[in-house]
């Protein structure tokens, strides 16, 4: 029986993993969303103070500004641009472009962790709800209690982002039958649509409508207060300002410098009030990052770096997890329609099993040209990591603009672990915020990520074996998977070698197949970097407010909760500040 040739699974295996972007209907003007200004635009001389200064119009920073707007003066800077408009982000049909698009006006920016897996951080207002999968499920209360947060406003602020943004999927056919194959292998119960962190197998939320339309963080904006909150796109923050003078107990967050998309100079600034805030919402790469080039963090790093020490913490950029990802590809016999996450199964193990299939048929979508997701990259695995430059990757992937639909029929289930209880790190390569940093995240560095990612593999063998799934595939038996798990190897998605083992040890397949799922976390730990009210420890006006700050990725996806988070903490401080007016 003919299986899909090896060069349609590299291309069908990197395309479908790592989908992302969209079309562009405006919504703009319907959501009545404040005035978005380019950061040009910003007076070179400002006399105007703000109550907050939130960096980073991300996953959390959008609600938290929309909320804070309500009572305060707000300045939102955020280094990349408008998502409306843009059809490379907002139509669930396109959604691989922006990991694809390698530009500087790109939403996504791609970096490559010393562990030789491709990454992407976002850079585009309302963050990686931009450019993600766009699956929606809240964190277990046992996290929520772990954390430290009030259930009970938890439980407000869920509502708030979900009736504004979330809705629930038609299941699409491979999503149903992840559903059902999960059922029979044991994965129950099945606790049908819900939000919540439920064992067994159930369908989640998404920020895609039914017509395909992606609902991102930044229209959370709308709910703000348009006279107290100014946007400023393409606003690069590149230092926080200190007050440092003699005799005052701790330094103090006065203002930001930042950049324009000109390479124009700005200086932003507080209100000389005790309750105001510079608040660091620029994600798990980019809040450790800031806070370095601000002189926030390890002294031996900032002084490679020739920055000046504001504050010593060896903890800041320390801790960073990422939870990993390994994927089973399976071709069917008839073109299979797009999907993208919808249902998910919630194992006792910490194990997540979810499913991705088909690809956008739409003309941008197939021509375009696949930058460093291209399947070409796994050529690179014979360069050592310090040469893998981003030059190197679009020489293996320049001619490369059109591919025949035929490849695309499959799909994906995947597994991935909760956690992880592997953790790295991130250094400054140098002192330019434009620069990604080093990060390294150390996957299957602790063994029982890796027992639990062999356990994930073989929960998708049992699923495979299913009757859902025999009467889907190509030879209408199943394959057996010793010839998927070698379909999957040779796809090359990553920079790591493979080995001649790896449809042998389930282990040595974990290893060498990771990819990421881009729920990095850490860098910024509540209790290390950050207090309880994530005010920066040692400094005074200062707080981080994003995944930096978590241990582990909440629930099966972290977006919901770090939405969530987001109004949460807006919430929290305008009662802590009302409070204080009050004498409380």
């Amino acid at each position: 029986m003919d299986l899909i040739s090896r060069g349609a699974v590299f291309k069908a295996l990197v395309f479908l993993c790592f989908i992302r972007s969209s079309h562009g209907r405006d919504h703009l003007t319907k959501l009545n969303l404040p005035p978005f200004l380019k950061a040009s635009r910003f007076p070179t001389f400002q006399h105007e103070a703000y109550d907050y200064i939130i960096i980073g119009g991300g996953t959390a920073g959008c609600p938290l500004a929309a909320t804070l707007s309500q009572n305060y003066k707000v300045l939102l800077l955020e280094r990349g641009g408008s998502p409306y408009g843009n059809r490379n982000i907002t139509l669930l049909e396109n959604f691989h472009i922006c990991l694809a698009d390698v530009s500087p006006q790109s939403p996504s920016q791609g970096f490559i962790s010393t562990d030789g897996v491709i990454n992407a951080r976002a850079k585009v207002l309302g963050g990686g709800t931009c450019i993600n999968a766009g699956f929606y499920s809240r964190a277990k209360p046992s996290f929520v209690q772990k954390a430290g947060w009030d259930a009970e406003l938890v439980n407000q602020s869920y509502p708030w982002v979900e009736e504004r943004i979330v809705h629930w999927p038609k299941v699409a056919p491979w999503q149903a039958a992840l559903r059902d194959g999960l059922l029979e292998a044991g994965v129950s119960p099945y606790n049908g649509y819900s939000y919540d962190h439920l064992y067994g197998t159930k369908v989640g939320g998404t920020i895609f409508d039914e017509t395909g339309y992606r609902h991102t963080a930044a229209d959370l904006l709308a709910a703000g207060n348009p006279n107290n909150l100014r946007v400023l796109l393409h606003a690069s923050v590149n230092k926080i300002v200190f007050n440092t003078e003699k005799g005052k107990r701790k330094p103090r967050a006065i203002g930001v410098q930042f950049k324009d998309e000109n390479g124009g100079h700005h200086q932003a600034f507080l209100k000389r009030n005790r309750s105001s805030d510079i608040i660091v919402s620029a994600g798990a790469i980019g809040s450790p990052q800031l806070l370095l080039l601000s002189g926030i963090g390890p002294k031996n790093e900032l002084n490679k770096h020739n920055i000046s020490v504001v504050l010593r913490n060896e903890h800041v950029g320390k801790g960073m997890s990422d939870n990993p990802m390994n994927s089973i590809f399976v071709p069917m016999k008839n073109p299979t329609k797009q999907s993208l996450i919808e249902t998910v199964g919630i194992t006792d193990a910490g194990v997540f099993i979810e499913a991705s299939s088909g690809f956008s048929q739409s003309d941008d979508s197939i021509h375009w040209h696949h930058g460093i997701m291209s399947a070409e990259i796994g050529q690179l695995s014979t360069i050592p990591p310090k040469q893998r430059s981003f030059d190197k990757i679009q020489k293996y992937v320049h001619n490369k603009y059109s591919l025949t639909k035929e490849v695309f029929d499959g799909g994906f289930i995947l597994e991935k672990i909760d956690g992880p209880l592997s953790t790295g790190s991130l250094v400054l390569v140098d002192t330019d915020i434009d620069s990604n940093p080093n990060v390294t995240f150390n996957y299957f560095q602790h063994p029982q990520d890796l027992r639990r990612c062999v356990y994930g593999i073989k929960t998708i063998e049992k699923i495979l074996k299913t009757n859902h799934f025999n009467n889907l595939t190509a030879n209408g038996a199943g394959y057996p998977m010793e010839t998927l798990l070698n379909m999957s190897i040779s796809a090359n998605i990553n920079l790591i070698p493979k080995h001649t083992n790896d449809t042998t040890s389930l282990e040595q397949f974990c290893r060498d197949t990771v990819t990421t799922i881009w729920h990095y976390h850490g860098g910024c730990h509540v209790g290390k970097v950050v207090d309880q009210h994530y005010r920066v420890i040692g400094i005074s006006g200062l707080r981080v407010i994003d995944g930096s700050t978590l241990f582990s990725s909440p629930g099966t996806n972290p977006q919901a909760t770090v939405l969530m988070m987001g109004r949460y903490m807006g919430v929290k401080i305008l009662r802590e500040r009302l409070g204080r007016a009050a004498g409380v």
